[in-house]
């Protein structure tokens, strides 16, 4: 065999063997995209302001998420890297360096 047909034999081999690491369908990204949220989970931050001053443990925030009537609920704290597009159906939490809510506000 020349040097040519065993260099693209090789090749030809990693591809199907990466091929088939990919199940059909799935994004590249290897990340599944969230459902739809069902209609009418807007948030509304008043319902969650009980949380002002608690630690955002994940019954607190769940229970703030299911108060405002959102479909989502993320903790931020200080100088965390997060998106900025607005979703009127997310609640965010804001947080102080030790964990304590300092604001509720929806997007």
């Amino acid at each position: 065999m020349s040097l040519k047909l065993i260099t693209a034999s090789a090749a030809l081999a990693g591809l199907v063997a990466l091929a088939g690491c990919a199940a059909p369908g799935t994004p590249s990204t290897g990340s599944s995209p969230m459902p739809p949220p069902p209609p009418g989970t807007a948030c509304n931050a008043e319902g969650a302001q009980f949380a002002v001053g608690q630690r955002a443990a994940a019954s607190t925030v769940e229970e703030a998420r299911q108060r405002s009537g959102s479909y989502m609920a993320r903790v931020l704290w200080p100088k965390q890297v997060v998106t900025m597009e607005f979703n009127a159906q997310r609640l965010n939490l804001d947080v102080d360096a030790t964990g304590v809510v300092q604001r509720v506000r929806c997007g």
